[in-house]
């Protein structure tokens, strides 16, 4: 089992609508094919602690089968093409992944 989980950190000056369809379109990564599970997130509103990062816009995780799911997904053509559609509307992205 693979476990890769993304966090977006959207520019301030996307109108709400433009964060609706960035949403909608993570979602969309969910249904790839290799992804076994997947999960798409706001910040949720649990209590303050130095430890917890609610400073993200939105969160992604996906459950691959194996690493070989992982690399396929990362090359699918559906995902490159969110890449090169969405990357201008965050400041940051960061990836973890666990095994």
């Amino acid at each position: 089992m693979l476990v890769h989980s993304v966090f977006f950190w959207l520019k301030e000056e996307l109108s709400a609508a433009q964060r609706a369809e960035f949403r909608r379109e993570v979602e969309t990564l969910t249904t790839l094919r290799g992804v076994e599970r997947g999960f798409v997130g706001t910040p949720a509103a649990v209590a303050e602690r130095p430890v917890v990062d609610r400073s993200y816009s939105v969160g992604l995780t996906l459950l691959f089968r194996d690493r070989g799911a992982h690399d396929a997904y990362q090359v699918d053509p559906a995902h490159q093409a969110f890449l090169t559609r969405f990357k201008a509307s965050w400041v940051r992205v960061q990836i973890y992944d666990c095994e």
